[in-house]
């Protein structure tokens, strides 16, 4: 028994070691502007090849991973694009950027509680603090690495998802496809932001963010002829980030639209 119990416990630091070491592949760094430092983890293609075009993934986190650690923003989404698999067949410019605690990527307004809360999605706010040095480290990414501007993808959950559409918003022309998950927005921007191709996720079970914010942002893309795809999934709650991300057809989908 105790000789099991060994196996099992070494077999468990081993696996969390790997795991601590995967992420490590996610170098550290930190984009400084005059209004404020945004810490940013970047993912660069095996290989890497300086004179090589990439596709860019930048993927926002949710309000539970906000601060300055660089490391929380890892939580969701990171391990898919550690992938073997996926660092071969689709390699690109991989940014997970950290919003710092009680702030948000977008100006939102909500009220009520957890199971009936409701969200105000302005139809054209100030932009928050971040928003500003995100604009600013993409920017920054785009003077820095050969990105392929052809290529340039967006996504992101909770107030990752609802960051997403704002940030489309205000750039739209920026991103070619974006994958909100379980976000919102308000649907008046759709005629905007109509030229992204656009998949949506949320789970129907959703309580934090109930799911018909993103039902009218797809039936108003839907309306004015954009390309969006939406799943949402029976019985799951908040954290369809995790249905989204093992959505097998999610990268090829990405990689397969190019301005």
């Amino acid at each position: 028994m105790k000789s099991f119990f060994f196996i099992v416990v070494t077999a468990l630091f081993c696996l969390v070691n790997l795991n601590a070491q995967d992420v490590a592949s996610y170098q550290k760094q930190v984009f400084e502007m005059d209004n404020g430092a945004m810490p940013y983890r970047i993912l660069l293609p095996k290989d890497f090849d300086e004179q090589k075009q990439y596709p860019l993934i930048l993927v926002l986190h949710g309000s539970g991973e906000r601060g300055n650690d660089n490391e929380s923003q890892l939580v969701h989404g990171s391990s898919l694009f550690l992938k073997d698999e996926v660092r071969e067949n689709y390699p690109a410019i991989v940014v997970f950027p950290q919003c710092k605690a009680n702030s948000s990527w977008a100006k939102v307004g909500y009220g009520g509680q957890l199971a009936n809360r409701e969200f105000t999605f302005y139809k054209k706010a100030k932009p928050t603090a971040d928003m500003l040095l995100l604009e600013g480290l993409i920017k920054h990414l785009k003077e820095k690495y050969n990105i392929n501007k052809d290529q340039m993808y967006v996504g992101g959950l909770s107030m990752g998802g609802m960051g997403t559409f704002e940030l489309v918003r205000r750039n739209p022309r920026m991103f070619i496809a974006a994958f909100p998950i379980c976000g919102g927005a308000n649907p008046v921007i759709a005629n905007k932001i109509k030229k992204t191709h656009w998949w949506v996720f949320h789970g129907d079970a959703d309580e934090a963010v109930p799911p018909i914010y993103s039902t009218q942002m797809v039936n108003a893309l839907q309306k004015v002829s954009s390309d969006v795809t939406y799943s949402l999934y029976p019985n799951v709650g908040h954290n369809s980030w995790d249905n989204a991300f093992a959505e097998a057809e999610l990268l090829p989908w990405l990689f397969s639209i190019s301005k």
